[in-house]
């Protein structure tokens, strides 16, 4: 028999390690379990919201007052060029199946935690890849309606760590994603995502819970008008002095620079509150030192963000989820 879960602690299901509980919670296995687990909600007058890999997600301390709806949609098939992953397929075991299948076009997502379906809301990418570049179809259900959609990838949306799932902000859940690549060498593709990894192992600060980056890097354009010399200039030299502080230009899949560069250039790096502090190792990275709490976080958020703005005139978007 189907049911809720109640109290039950998020700081177990989030890379943070911070929160309170959800008053209820429900693991669904397969689409017909999400569905059912809507109606009730529906049913009960509860908010609803949707837990994957929790690896970009500040849960308060007083947790969620509603459903959390955790989906472990794990299937995978396909033939050819062609993956389809449920929404609960870690990234990791994609990139897995995508080898072991001589599949090309995933290397940059090497080490990327989460699951397919997170990703694909939040079009994730670094090292100049997106999801974009390689989902085809998205598979949802529109949760007031309780109809199933399927989108090709112009519909999705996607744009800078965003996409139309995103800007529906829990009305239409992604359920599947499907993907194209390209046959490539085996033994190459393993090689970089095996770099992907070490790159991140050596550059993030892995030795503490966290939720990855905090904040989006910052477009150029933030800096110069898109067209004039000065950014014309930048780009062109991959670099940028500014109020001060030099920063790289880099591709991300447009022209940037580090949100954590500025986080740093602000004065933040070690700066700690309660027990959360900015990563020396990389400041957009605030981790969880000793037994941090979603208040600690915050503060450090809001800090950011002002010194940021009074430093360079510029505002720092999150990337990662308050729930």
């Amino acid at each position: 028999m189907k049911k809720f879960k109640e109290n039950v602690p998020l700081a177990k299901f989030s890379h943070y390690a911070i929160g309170g509980p959800a008053r209820y919670f429900f693991a669904a296995r397969s689409e017909a379990e999400v569905k059912w687990a809507l109606r009730e909600a529906k049913r009960r007058k509860l908010g609803v919201f949707v837990l994957g890999g929790g690896t970009n997600i500040l849960v308060r301390d007083a947790g969620f007052d509603g459903l959390v709806l955790r989906l472990e949609l794990k299937r995978m098939s396909g033939s050819g060029s062609r993956i389809v992953a449920g929404a609960g397929v870690m990234m990791a075991d994609l990139l897995t199946r995508a080898t072991g299948r001589s599949l090309s076009g995933l290397e940059w997502a090497g080490g990327l935690p989460g699951t397919v379906g997170g990703a694909v809301r939040g079009n994730a990418g670094c090292f100049g890849g997106e999801m974009k570049d390689s989902v085809r179809a998205v598979r949802s259900i529109d949760t007031r309606t309780m109809k199933i959609v399927t989108r090709p990838a112009a519909r999705c949306g996607f744009g800078y760590r965003d996409s139309i799932f995103k800007k529906k902000n829990g009305t239409e859940i992604v359920l599947s994603a499907a993907f194209v690549l390209a046959k490539g060498n085996k033994t190459d593709i393993a090689k970089v995502i095996r770099e992907r990894i070490r790159y991140r192992a050596e550059r993030h600060p892995l030795e503490h819970p966290n939720i990855g980056s905090i904040f989006k890097n910052v477009p150029l354009h933030a800096i110069h008008k898109k067209g004039s010399g000065a950014y014309a200039r930048a780009v062109a030299k991959r670099s940028l002095a500014y109020r001060g502080a030099s920063f790289s230009v880099k591709t991300d899949p447009f022209p940037v620079l580090s949100a954590g560069r500025m986080i740093a250039e602000a004065g933040l790096s070690g700066v700690s509150n309660g027990g959360a502090m900015f990563s020396p190792k990389h400041p957009n990275f605030i981790v969880n030192a000793l037994g941090a709490e979603a208040k600690d976080v915050a503060s450090l958020i809001a800090l950011a963000k002002a010194e940021v703005r009074r430093r360079f005139g510029v505002a720092l978007e999150e990337e990662v989820q308050l729930l």
